[in-house]
């Protein structure tokens, strides 16, 4: 009786210290985040470093002084898992990507946009599968099937451009910054839905019909998944349209704009589809529909939260990924032959290299075919820049090798310690040199740039609260050049900007699709505070 009373209030004082440490970690995982924003604000101007390299910088830091504490027992406040990536961490990231967009930029160069980032993502996980079927059977680091070789090809092709847009400005480069940004979001998407692929089949006996039912079922996750994205988009502008939350509480349309963003992703996780897909084409309707439908303030609002959201996840996965790099667990299978962990890194760098330079220069050559006016051409500086923001690996890289080599977050063999330690070389290495050589390099190649003109169809409005990347009003409606007149000779036909995709959805979307879901032009002004109801009057009178 009294060891069991005994044995309760043990493990009654074991709960309560382990709350207490998660306290404590919690707070310094919180301090460090302050820490991160407060010196990449500092740093801002710095001509090499940036928000990104800051926080992985600090978090290796941290990782070595908790090290040294423990007494070389562990560097992390946190165990890394792949559902607080995924689940928490990457969907607000996605969304703001995808709500922030200059959807006609986007959609103007969807087709290149889609080549590099679903076909040259699957021509980058090719060259990297069969480079390392290659070489790593020759270096005899262990057991590996055709599954984890494919499965690396796939981890390896996920981009992280993160630093590149952080140098880019799409005033001045709109179509250098729509292919980079576009490109990391497909390419992202792509890798995870290549990654699921993989999983849900056996590969070791490959054969023509594996292949084909491989491919369809690549097709039918990325196009279930943005059709899912597109489906909760337009139910959320329909509700918010219908309603008119905005008549009693802002704050309610605001809560239900992020919530049913939110629920878009779950529900693709739900049925097993790819929630980055999901949420990023959610992000897309919703800034196009559902944005319009809510008061000003709510504009504001979600303008903002997005956007802090975004930002904030960012900073806490590589402050994580930073200090995750010194987990004496996993390097403590490698410390005997450290040499082939960085053998296996050098031989994955230059696979990523070679995987990359393997699709943008020639995907490039292509488009520029297709593309009759000079200015809508990628020039050869700027495919060395596409090329360049494609090297640097990141948080998904990390949250799919630790899926596919680990279980619960630690390592069982060698080989898995192995290809955990290269992954984070490799994301270690790729940030930090190739991004801190991102913004020289971009400087050399664009020294003075231009705002491409032709690229619009209006003067750029500027950044406002009111229209969060979204273009002025006749980016909206308008998409053929002012003045044009008809063509007098075939060369002047062959030179002169024709309808695109846009135009004719354009058409569309005012004739059909606003009438139902909303957006600019469609819904009525609802002020949404005391003191915008008595400017909007005031306004009425004057």
């Amino acid at each position: 009786m009294v060891a069991s009373q005994l044995a309760a209030v043990l493990s009654k004082l074991q709960s309560l210290y382990s709350d207490h440490a998660s306290v404590v970690s919690m707070n310094l995982f919180v301090a460090l985040l302050c820490a991160s924003i407060v010196i990449g604000h500092l740093l801002e101007e710095n001509r090499w470093m940036n928000e990104s390299i800051t926080a992985l910088v600090i978090g290796l830091f941290t990782g070595v002084v908790i090290l040294l504490t423990s007494g070389g027992k562990s560097s992390r406040l946190l165990v890394f898992s792949e559902d607080l990536f995924f689940i928490y961490l990457l969907p607000p990231i996605i969304f703001n990507a995808g709500f922030s967009v200059k959807k006609k930029q986007f959609f103007r160069n969807f087709i290149t946009i889609m080549l590099f980032g679903a076909v040259g993502t699957l021509i980058s996980c090719t060259i990297i599968s069969l480079g390392v079927i290659k070489f790593f059977k020759e270096m005899d680091i262990g057991t590996l099937d055709v599954g984890d070789f494919v499965a690396i090809g796939a981890i390896f092709a996920a981009t992280d451009s993160v630093c590149t847009l952080q140098v880019l400005n799409q005033d001045e480069t709109p179509l250098l910054y729509s292919l980079v940004f576009g490109e990391g979001v497909v390419n992202d998407a792509t890798s995870v839905v290549l990654f699921n692929a993989i999983q849900s089949f056996d590969l070791t006996n490959s054969s023509p019909g594996i292949a084909l039912e491989f491919i369809g079922k690549f097709l039918y996750l990325f196009l279930s998944s943005t059709l899912l994205g597109v489906a909760v988009g337009l139910v959320s502008a329909y509700i918010i349209k219908t309603l008119y939350f905005g008549r009693h509480s802002t704050d309610r349309e605001f809560a239900l704009m992020m919530l049913m963003a939110y629920l878009s992703y779950i529900m693709a996780e739900l049925f097993y589809l790819s929630g980055i897909l999901t949420v990023f084409f959610c992000g897309i309707v919703m800034s196009h529909y559902t944005w319009h439908n809510v008061t000003e303030s709510s504009r504001i609002t979600s303008k903002h939260a997005f956007a802090t959201l975004s930002f904030v996840a960012e900073i806490f996965i590589f402050l994580y990924v930073g200090m995750d790099a010194l987990d004496i667990e996993t390097w403590s299978f490698v410390n005997d032959r450290p040499g082939t962990s960085i053998m296996v890194s050098s031989v994955l760098l230059l696979l990523v290299m070679a995987g990359r330079a393997a699709f943008v220069f020639p995907l490039s050559f292509l488009t520029n075919l297709a593309h009759k006016s000079p200015s809508e051409k990628i020039s050869f500086r700027q495919q060395i820049i596409i090329w360049w923001s494609g090297l640097m690996r990141g948080a998904v890289s990390m949250a799919l090798a630790y899926n596919q080599f680990t279980k619960g977050g630690h390592t069982e063999t060698r080989v898995n310690a192995i290809m955990i330690t290269s992954t984070i070389t490799v994301v270690l290495f790729s940030t930090v040199v190739f991004g801190l050589l991102t913004k020289p390099l971009i400087r050399f190649l664009i020294p003075h740039p231009t705002v491409t003109t032709s690229m619009l169809s209006g003067t750029s409005s500027p950044k406002s609260a009111m229209t969060p990347f979204l273009g002025s009003a006749r980016e909206s409606f308008d998409d053929s050049p002012r003045g044009a007149q008809r063509p007098g000779s075939i060369r002047a036909l062959l030179t002169t900007p024709t309808h695109t995709v846009h135009y004719y959805w354009r058409k569309f979307d005012n004739a059909f699709m606003r009438p139902v879901f909303g957006g600019r032009g469609f819904v009525p002004f609802v002020p949404g505070s005391p003191t915008e109801r008595s400017e909007h009057n005031l306004s009425q009178l004057h």
